[in-house]
């Protein structure tokens, strides 16, 4: 199975994404390393990255896939091209995709998050709230079924919704 994570930066997705992987023993491939470690090993952040990263966590993904297991991918997912390359993955592999989107209804506390959120990734800087609030009005609107969780949520009650909803879903 594929697992495509999708919601705004500090909405929780990648803890979400993290806790999922411990659950199901799956790998997350989560795009913002990748595009720190392109920026550490000289490429220039006025080159397209984010796209770049997205490729590459699409081959990892792929890999994964092919051995067989579940690939989790932890992305913002923001616009319909990078859904349909989780799609076409997906497709291409004959596994089911599923994705979930985690969301924070609670704005205040979103900012909050983010604002104080360090993950440790070399030479990644975090978006402002500003950026956020930019990303969140060009967030395509979904066309693919998906599980919606809310962060304001107790984790181990989305991390069972989530479990469930898989379940239902292979």
């Amino acid at each position: 199975m594929l697992i495509a994570m999708a919601g705004l930066p500090g909405a929780g997705k990648s803890s979400v994404a993290g806790e999922l992987g411990r659950k199901l023993a799956a790998p997350v491939v989560s795009v913002d390393p990748i595009e720190a470690a392109m920026w550490r090993a000289g490429v220039a952040r006025s080159q397209p990255t984010g796209l770049a990263a997205y490729g590459v966590a699409e081959a990892v993904a792929g890999g994964v896939l092919a051995l067989g297991q579940t690939a989790i991918v932890d992305a913002v997912n923001a616009v319909e091209e990078a859904r349909a390359q989780w799609r076409s993955l997906a497709s291409r592999h004959g596994v089911p995709l599923v994705f979930v989107e985690v969301v924070c209804s609670d704005p205040a506390l979103h900012r909050r998050r983010l604002e104080g959120r360090s993950r440790g990734i070399d030479g990644f800087h975090e978006p402002t709230w500003e950026a956020v609030e930019r990303q969140q009005q060009e967030f395509a609107p979904w066309a693919d079924d998906r599980l919606v969780l809310d962060s304001v949520t107790d984790m181990s009650q989305n991390i069972a919704t989530a479990l469930g909803f898989l379940a239902a879903t292979s």
